[in-house]
């Protein structure tokens, strides 16, 4: 991974980002010293290079008996027990997998992430008839959102193979000891994978509640961990400012933060990458926005919102910085066309690659908004694979805790989500 934050020097200097380094290196220190604010949720930060060979050949083991189970394996979860996965699949899937009926691994449906009927009643019309699991993902087992879904999976699964076949096609990703999850997991003699105590939800996509379900997707876990692993090794405590990444990230958006740049959009070229966008934004939203303060996180795929939010990107309200995330090599070739009639006018990009074009789109957005007053941060990977995806999760779990603490929040706590269950909790008449 490259980070590049050249293109904010026009709006902070350099030496208002070194006049950071102290800050940026303490919060580091803090994150692996645990002296901080939220510290018993810090488990993820070493998890990459102490997770045990075992516990991957378990969840991998777990993943392949339900593939030969089920065609279609239903992840139930919300926020952090389901983004993570979901960002990971996507970006290593076919773009069009879908469409593709010959497969050698299920095809896994992402449910319990809302209160949606339509969503509900359209999710068991398409499993009628199919071959399906389940694999719920809940720390507490008392999340309405989830734990709706559970009860209707459970029931459906029930009826449809037994209560004994039902049990063998059921996974449960919980707490160790406590909540309604495990108690029903127990009771019933579900498989378990336990949640560390010690990592929150946003940050737990390298534990079970990702890793199983990428592995049920048929990517490879120990590649991810291995490139989260790497990314540790390279942000750890002894590394100085200059040469970690992480904490030049976190330096640079509170910098600009300072500069009254309030959002802070991430920005990418492949649609690949969407989903992670989405797990990033609940990464830095949940983590940052409080206390009245915190970096709006925001993203785009680009060039397809160009053609939408471009426009205020370029020209709106100059409260926004930008993270480019950028992918060096795709996977396969394919070149435009001539055309002898070129009624278009498109024949300077004859035999051109479609990925030239597109980098082409890159560099000249880059240097649009910057003209235009948009700060510029750019990261790149060389490839989608699963070595890079897990070294881009650690880096973004890292680089989020010592911002963080560098805004002065404990960035491991979200008491705004409970607020609309309180209300929701009496509507309903609870």
């Amino acid at each position: 991974m490259k980070l590049s934050i050249e293109n904010i020097y026009k709006f902070v200097s350099n030496a208002e980002i070194s006049a950071l380094k102290t800050d940026a290196e303490k919060s580091l220190k803090i994150l692996h010293d645990k002296t901080g604010a939220g510290n018993d949720f810090l488990g993820w930060v070493n998890l990459p290079t102490q997770i045990s060979q075992s516990e991957i050949d378990d969840i991998q083991a777990t993943a392949d008996k339900l593939s030969t189970l089920a065609d279609f394996v239903v992840v139930i979860g919300i926020g952090g027990s389901y983004l993570g996965a979901k960002s990971v699949i996507e970006a290593l899937s076919h773009s069009f997998a879908n469409f593709h009926t010959e497969r050698q691994r299920p095809v896994v449906i992402f449910a319990g992430q809302n209160i949606s009927e339509d969503y509900a009643c359209e999710l068991f019309e398409t499993l009628e008839g199919r071959s399906i699991a389940a694999v719920v993902i809940s720390k507490s087992g008392t999340t309405i959102e989830p734990a709706i879904t559970f009860r209707l999976i459970k029931k459906y699964m029930e009826n449809a193979y037994g209560v004994e076949a039902a049990r063998e096609r059921i996974v449960a990703v919980t707490d160790k000891e406590r909540g309604a999850m495990n108690t029903i997991a127990k009771k019933n003699g579900y498989k378990m994978f336990v949640i560390p105590d010690d990592v929150g939800g946003r940050f737990s996509v390298l534990t079970p509640v990702g890793l199983l379900p990428v592995a049920i997707a048929g990517f490879d876990i120990k590649k991810l961990v291995e490139g989260a692993a790497d990314m540790e090794k390279t942000t750890d405590v002894a590394i100085g400012f200059e040469q970690n990444q992480a904490c030049i990230y976190a330096a640079a958006r509170n910098a600009l933060y300072r500069k009254g740049k309030h959002v802070e959009i991430l920005a990418n070229f492949n649609p690949k990458l969407h989903s992670f966008a989405e797990w990033w934004k609940q990464l830095y939203g949940e983590s940052e926005g409080k206390n009245g303060k915190g970096i709006f996180p925001a993203s785009v795929d680009f060039t397809t919102d160009l053609h939408s939010l471009g426009q205020y990107i370029q020209d709106g309200k100059r409260i926004l910085f930008e993270t480019v995330l950028s992918v060096e090599n795709p996977k396969h070739k394919f070149t435009a066309p001539a055309d002898e009639e070129n009624i278009d006018g498109l024949n300077f990009i004859a035999d051109k690659r479609i990925d030239q074009i597109n980098k082409c789109a890159e560099q000249g957005t880059i240097l649009a908004h910057i003209d235009g007053g948009v700060p510029n941060i750019h990261i790149s990977i060389p490839q989608i694979d699963e070595y890079n995806i897990g070294s881009l999760i650690y880096f973004f779990e890292k680089a989020c805790g010592i911002s963080g603490y560098m805004l002065g929040v404990n960035p491991f706590d979200q008491p705004g989500v409970e607020a609309y269950k309180k209300n929701m909790f009496r509507l309903l008449g609870k």
